[in-house]
Order: structure tokens, then C-alpha cells, then sequence
């Protein structure tokens, strides 16, 4: 088999094992299963990036993502009680408006993919994306939406805070 073709049979697999944890992730009851899979989606993710040729992005997907954001999302749900479940009132609005955005994601995903060239295809001629050159980028063109990102972070660590000291008092 060639190489073009191992290159599109692996990027199907990759593309089925990310859709498949994912839909997995969204499935399971437990919260931990579904942390789990949501790792195996990172990951497979970023074979995806190293098969486009972002080999830096690709690395920066798996230590970034399914390293260092997990392990904050694993102390998250072994922090939070989630044994308690919502009541059955609620469960029915949840379910309802769970259901609604679900169709809508789904009419935007065919909506997408109605207007997507039919095969996956890979750069013949990549630019070289050295660390330097992203950083660069970084904290140039991209720096405001860098800092937002770093302020999004910082309030979610204060959430987790706030909840795990809420808890403590309870």
C-alpha cells in the first residue's frame, strides 16, 4: 500500500476513533469513563493534526489537552459530589433542551459537510511551524484571544475553588 493511501486509511480511523469517543464521552453515566474518553479524543485528535503536518500542534494537543487539562477535569469530578443527580422535573427540561440542541448540531453538521470537497487533503508543501514561529504568532497577531483564553482559564480554576470550598461548608 502507498504511502497517500496508509495516509487516508489512517485518517479515517483516527477520524472513526475520535467520533466513536466522543460519542462515547457524551453516552456514558460515569463522569470518569466519560473524562476517559474524552482523553482518547485529545488523542486521536491530535494524530489528526500530525497527519496534516502540524507536528508541533499535534504534540500541543496531547500534552496541553488530554495531559494537563484531564488531570484538572479528573480533581473537578473527584471534588464534586455528582452522586446526586438532578430531581425528575429538571431531568425532563434537560432531556427536551438536550434533544433540541442536539438536532440543531446535527442540521449544522450536515449543513457542513454538504459543502466539503468529498476526500481529506494533505499539504504537499506544509510551511515549517517551529515553535518559535508560534510563539511569535502568539504574542502578535493572536495575542488577545491568547489572553482571553488565559482569563477563561483562571476563571474556571476559580470556579473549581469556589465549589470545592462551597462543598466544604456544606
Amino acid at each position: 500500500m502507498g504511502t497517500g493511501k496508509m495516509m487516508i486509511v489512517l485518517f479515517f480511523v483516527l477520524s472513526a476513533v475520535c467520533v466513536g469517543s466522543v460519542l462515547a464521552m457524551i453516552l456514558s453515566r460515569n463522569p470518569a469513563y466519560s473524562a476517559l474518553y474524552l482523553v482518547l479524543a485529545f488523542v486521536s485528535l491530535g494524530g489528526l493534526f500530525g497527519l496534516l503536518g502540524a507536528a508541533f500542534m499535534a504534540v500541543v494537543q496531547i500534552i496541553i489537552y488530554a495531559g494537563a487539562i484531564m488531570v484538572l477535569f479528573i480533581f473537578v469530578i473527584m471534588m464534586v459530589n455528582v452522586r446526586g443527580g438532578l430531581p425528575a422535573e429538571k431531568k425532563r427540561w434537560t432531556l427536551v433542551l438536550s434533544g433540541f440542541a442536539g438536532l440543531l448540531l446535527l442540521v449544522e453538521l450536515l449543513t457542513a459537510a454538504g459543502r466539503v470537497s468529498p476526500g481529506p487533503t494533505f499539504p504537499a508543501d506544509a510551511p515549517a511551524s517551529s515553535p518559535t514561529e508560534v510563539g511569535r504568532l502568539l504574542f502578535t497577531r493572536y495575542l488577545y484571544p491568547f489572553e482571553i483564553t488565559s482569563l477563561l482559564i483562571i476563571a474556571a480554576l476559580v470556579g473549581a475553588i469556589a465549589l470545592v470550598k462551597k462543598r466544604d461548608k456544606a
